[in-house]
């Protein structure tokens, strides 16, 4: 290849050489795009192939001057001048513009920025150009490129080299084997893009079903997953998911999935403190409650969360780690903390690894099914059982147990999970020792009451950690 043309950023050889020609790219042994290609010819020529050669390099080096074209062309102008023509560019025709996606994404970036510990003014400033190469006449022929290209327009317009990876690094991961962003300011705008195509989806009620997802909403989950776990991020998710929800609603307009009176109400019984929103437009919005605060998100924003979760639990059942555990304790309060949820499930399977845990296990599945049973009858047993009602020595050493055993919640609130599971496998011997010698259904209808609700406060104790009922084995 002449050196006229070896300057051409690499990846735009390799794409071209891959996508017009299906030609092997080659590196140097440091690194480096080599001057060669390979191809595979079906024929035997009896000149040795040399014709063959002269041929395929002919026609690479017009793909390459055709690249070279819009390379010196882009650059012509600055990233930032292409940014008005984003308003020309649909998204989505019922989400608007790509120049309309930028400004939610300009919002969302700089709030995740403050979370993350990125500059404000960078994550806006790459969020603001980061679709602005889709413009350009490189991308326009290779959209492989995009992000690729807005970075090397970025570094050659003199923006900050952080803004410049972030215009890239923002699609990141696209695989599961792609690494994913590490830079602050990258991860802030990735976030900010996945978050929005989540929102935006969801809003207009297009939501991958069964092997069907034509908007890779299981890859952005998945990307949104990685990014945090991969970085140890500590965000909560929730408010920003009702940022996004909210942002997505307002350019779907018409188009956002309404709700129907009966998805109402069964969101509404499905939602304790769940309130409707109606509208200028008559349009109604459902909020719920924020668990352990006084706020309210959109019940899109959950629903999102519980996606999230869900992509979770898959991720954790292909590295072999136990997803059911995580199903178990995001379903004791839907932690939007996936950082948190994952701390909280590990200290739940460390737990159940242990004889006492295993058998703690067994015991709660037991005391879990007397109470469906009995609940049926004359339930729920929800009131606190009475101290002086406790007959029998082993049902008062487990009223003291679970009594000590309230700590467990503030444990796991405060993040000492550790401490938390010792606490919780003390149960283990009161709760075995109650089965061995109490009847809890006793001929004394006030006993059995008092029983009831002593073995209801274990339940609800441990519910508390995780809804041990949905643990497999």
């Amino acid at each position: 290849c002449s050196s006229d043309l070896m300057d051409l950023p690499p990846e735009v050889m390799q794409v071209s050489m891959r996508v017009n020609q299906r030609y092997f790219a080659t590196r140097t042994a440091s690194g480096h795009a080599a001057p060669w290609f390979i191809f595979a010819a079906n024929i035997e020529a009896d000149d040795g192939g040399a014709a063959i050669v002269a041929g395929n390099e002919r026609v690479l080096r017009a793909r390459f001057s055709d690249a070279r074209h819009f390379w010196d062309l882009d650059r012509k102008a600055r990233l930032e001048s292409r940014v008005p023509s984003l308003d020309h560019v649909t998204f989505n025709a019922k989400l608007g513009t790509q120049g309309q996606r930028v400004e939610r994404l300009r919002h969302l970036a700089e709030r995740i920025a403050r979370l993350v510990d990125a500059g404000q003014a960078l994550a806006d400033r790459a969020a603001e150009l980061a679709k602005a190469d889709l413009v350009s006449g490189m991308v326009g022929e290779f959209p492989e490129l995009q992000g690729v290209m807005g970075r090397y327009y970025a570094l050659h317009d003199h923006e900050d080299a952080f803004v410049a990876d972030a215009i890239r690094d923002h699609y990141a991961p696209r695989g599961p084997s792609d690494p994913v962003p590490t830079a602050p300011v990258s991860a802030a705008v990735a976030l900010a893009d996945k978050l929005d195509q989540l929102a935006c989806f969801f809003a207009i009620d297009e939501r991958p079903t069964g092997a069907g997802d034509p908007y890779a909403l299981r890859r952005a989950a998945l990307g949104v997953i990685r990014i945090i776990r991969e970085n140890g991020l500590r965000l909560k998710l929730l408010p920003l998911l009702d940022a996004a929800v909210i942002a997505a609603r307002h350019a779907a307009g018409e188009h956002a999935a309404r709700l129907t009176d009966e998805r109402v109400v069964r969101a509404l019984n499905d939602n304790p403190g769940a309130v409707v929103l109606v509208g200028a437009d008559s349009g109604k919005r459902v909020t719920r409650p924020v668990p352990g605060t006084d706020q309210h998100v959109d019940l899109l924003a959950f629903e999102i969360l519980e996606f999230l979760a869900e992509r979770l639990r898959v991720q954790l059942r292909g590295e072999g780690a136990r997803h059911d555990v995580l199903a178990a304790v995001f379903a004791a309060g839907a932690d939007d903390d996936i950082t948190r949820l994952l701390l909280r499930t590990e200290a739940v399977s460390a737990l159940l690894r242990q004889d006492d845990g295993a058998n703690l296990l067994a015991a709660y599945r037991r005391a879990a099914n007397i109470l469906r049973i009995e609940e049926r009858m004359d339930g729920p047993y929800s009131d606190a059982p009475d101290a002086s009602l406790l007959a029998e020595p082993a049902e008062a050493e487990l009223h003291r147990a679970i009594t000590a055993g309230m700590v467990i919640v503030t444990l796991v609130h405060e993040e000492k999970y550790a401490e938390a599971m010792a606490e919780m496998a003390k149960l283990r011997g009161p709760l075995d020792a109650f089965f061995e010698t109490v009847t809890v259904n006793a001929a004394e209808p006030e006993l059995r009451r008092n029983r009831l609700r002593l073995l209801n406060q274990v339940r609800t104790t441990m519910d508390r950690v995780a809804d041990f009922s949905r643990i497999e084995g």
